[in-house]
C-alpha cells in the first residue's frame, strides 16, 4: 500500500476487505481533480459574502447596470464594482456593454440552482 496511508488506516482495511490493496487503489481513484477543487473553491468563495448573494438576487429579476446595483446594495461604486468583478471571475456573471453602461445578468441557470440550494439548504435547518 501507499506509503502515505496511516498504519492504522492500512489495518482497518486489512480487516474489512479481502483485497485491501485493491480497495485501497479505488479509493485513491475517487480523490477529485485539484483544478475541479479549485473551480469549485472560487465559485463558493465567490458566494460566501452578503453583498455577492444580494446582487445575485436582484439579477434574477433581469439585467441590471452597476449604478442600478449601487441603488440595491445601498454602497458606493468602488464597493459594487469590487463584488462584481469577484462574480465575474467566478463565472455565476456576464457583463454587456451598451454605451458607456455595464450591464450585469446572471451567468449561467446554474447560479440560480445554486442560490436555490443554499435556500433549501437554510430552510430545513
Amino acid at each position: 500500500m501507499s506509503d502515505s496511508v496511516p498504519e492504522s488506516t492500512r489495518q482497518t482495511l486489512d480487516r474489512l476487505y479481502e483485497d485491501p490493496e485493491n480497495r485501497l487503489t479505488s479509493l485513491f481513484e475517487l480523490a477529485p481533480d485539484d483544478e475541479q477543487v479549485d473551480a469549485q473553491l472560487g465559485v463558493f468563495k465567490a458566494l460566501a459574502n452578503e453583498h455577492r448573494i444580494r446582487i445575485l438576487e436582484a439579477l434574477k429579476e433581469g439585467e441590471l447596470c452597476a449604478c442600478e446595483l449601487q441603488v440595491v446594495l445601498d454602497a458606493p461604486q468602488s464597493t459594487v464594482a469590487s463584488h462584481l468583478r469577484e462574480l465575474k471571475d467566478a463565472g455565476l456573471v456576464k457583463t454587456r456593454r451598451q454605451g458607456k453602461w455595464t450591464y450585469y445578468r446572471i451567468g449561467d441557470t446554474a447560479a440560480l440552482q445554486l442560490l436555490e440550494i443554499a435556500h433549501a439548504l437554510a430552510e430545513g435547518e
